[in-house]
């Protein structure tokens, strides 16, 4: 780790970043009863820790290099750092974007002077293009995390750490998705300060690392969740991986209510608002807390961004009572006669209900969504569902199923007798013109579509749950009319948050 040492010491990124603070959060520290610093990388100029590998690679070029310009692949916080180190530099940046990529992200790259190109609906798909022009161009491909001088550029965060934070620290959180940041932090920490725990933070549904350390070798994701865009990659990079698997103490997994919750959290004691990867290291920390009933310590977390579309922001405030297991989502079943909702009212108690949803749609059972809002956060929802049984309460917690908290919600208004061989499906569509319509051409006319719920999540991708009538003669068809659409799919015909509001028995 010498020669990472001596290039983070040496790299040039204070021509275009600051020095972050390190902040102590109260609020959150007083909740966990351990002292717990924030990291504030939201703080850079383009609201994100990406600049600083972006303008070290860009400093280093050759003057030949510089002159033929640069090329990257992104749709957020790496385009901008690129872009921005190219206006600096004076070197002229080309970024290929996802056409997915929402309008704001497009245009904050073009107002810093970077030339943007959209191609494909994917960031695997952008890379493929602008690996196509460097070829035709001589462009120099600045990579967003598989690359020594990014990493060394990323790694003055961990030197700054202990220049402004020389007291005693237990552990430092840090969010992964392709490594770079992790890996420049680490090179350093151990270096200097190897007492210092360094865990890994990474979506569960995206967890590359933790994959890769587990069978000691670098793999590809099958599937890659995409809420938390910023870390949403389904390899570890190379380099990183080099460095990472003899420095990382642990990794951690956190789910999308958790991310939620740590969003809250940032903003509850900062008044900033991160986006889902920089608030990753929170939810790791809060998890990490938990699980091992830590108290009195003090930990760190990288607060890694915050280019957060302000049209996300009503999805990640839904979820965040449930990431912090202040709420729970029942499907309850009482009888559909006069009284029955007083009497259920009575069996909540004084609890506060924060959604109910109902319709009729059974002369004798009536089947309600209803969110209640827990006052133990560790195991309120346990005790309310064990107190609803015993007063014979019929009670399904829905509090887990990604398709009642996305979809089902938002549907619950009676059941059509009519419909019949239904299969019913979760989709993330991309969110471009003319994703639904191949949708539709691939369909073909060959199936009738029974049902279909799509909400926008002001993200790349959107969500669709979508039913259609597939007679059992016709199944295999069908399956290979899924693998031809290429959308990300879950099949949730068999869900019972569905079978308990949408199908008529």
């Amino acid at each position: 780790m010498d020669k990472y040492v001596k290039d983070i010491l040496s790299a040039k990124v204070y021509d275009v970043a600051v020095e972050t603070p390190i902040e102590q959060a109260a609020v959150l520290s007083q909740r966990l009863q351990n002292t717990v610093w924030l990291k504030r990388e939201d703080m850079q100029p383009v609201h994100s820790f990406k600049l600083r590998g972006a303008y070290n690679k860009m400093a280093g070029l050759t003057a030949e290099a510089a002159k033929k310009g640069v090329i990257a692949a992104s749709a957020g916080n790496h385009a901008q750092g690129v872009a921005m180190a190219g206006n600096r530099l004076n070197i002229h940046t080309t970024i290929v974007m996802p056409v997915t990529t929402p309008i704001i992200k497009i245009n904050a790259v073009k107002a810093l002077g970077g030339k943007v190109i959209l191609h494909g609906d994917t960031y695997d798909e952008a890379s493929a293009h602008a690996k196509t022009l460097i070829d035709q161009k001589g462009y120099t491909f600045v990579h967003a995390f598989d690359d020594p001088a990014v990493i060394a550029g990323q790694g003055t965060v961990g030197l700054e750490i202990v220049r402004q934070h020389s007291g005693n620290l237990d552990a430092i959180f840090v969010p992964v998705g392709g490594g770079g940041l992790m890996a420049g932090i680490a090179a350093y920490i151990k270096y200097i300060r190897p007492e210092i725990k360094l865990i890994a933070v990474e979506a569960e549904d995206s967890a590359c690392l933790q994959a890769a350390l587990a069978a000691k070798r670098r793999v590809v994701l099958p599937q890659v969740g995409l809420f938390a865009d910023g870390v949403a990659v389904a390899q570890i990079g190379k380099e990183p991986f080099r460095v990472l698997r003899n420095l990382v103490d642990e990794v951690v997994t956190v789910t999308t209510d958790e991310i939620c919750a740590a969003v809250k959290d940032v903003f509850d004691d900062t008044r900033a608002m991160a986006e889902p990867a920089g608030a990753l290291a929170i939810a790791g920390l809060k998890k990490y807390v938990r699980e091992h009933s830590l108290t009195g310590k003090d930990l760190m977390a990288v607060v890694s961004g915050a280019n957060v579309n302000f049209d996300r922001l009503r999805h990640i405030s839904e979820r965040t009572e449930l990431g912090e297991s202040r709420e729970a989502i029942l499907a309850v079943t009482i009888d559909e006669r006069p009284g029955s909702f007083r009497r259920f009212s009575k069996a909540i108690g004084k609890r506060y209900i924060t959604e109910f949803n109902y319709r009729f749609g059974d002369p004798k059972r009536a089947k309600i969504f209803v969110g209640v809002r827990l006052a133990d956060s560790e195991s309120g929802r346990e005790k309310l569902l064990e107190m609803l049984r015993k007063k014979r309460v019929d009670v399904v917690d829905m509090s887990d199923n990604e398709a009642a908290k996305l979809h089902i919600r938002y549907m619950v208004g009676g059941r059509n007798q009519a419909i019949h061989n239904e299969r019913v499906y979760r989709f993330e569509f991309p969110e471009r013109p003319g994703a639904f319509t191949k949708f539709l051409d691939l369909l073909g006319g060959r199936w009738n579509i029974s049902m279909f719920h799509y909400r926008n999540h002001g993200a790349a991708y959107g969500r669709v749950l979508c039913g259609m009538q597939v007679p059992p003669s016709e199944v295999a068809q069908f399956e290979e009319f899924m693998r031809q659409i290429g959308y990300r799919c879950w099949d949730e015909t068999e869900n019972e948050a569905y079978k308990t509001f949408l199908v008529h028995e």
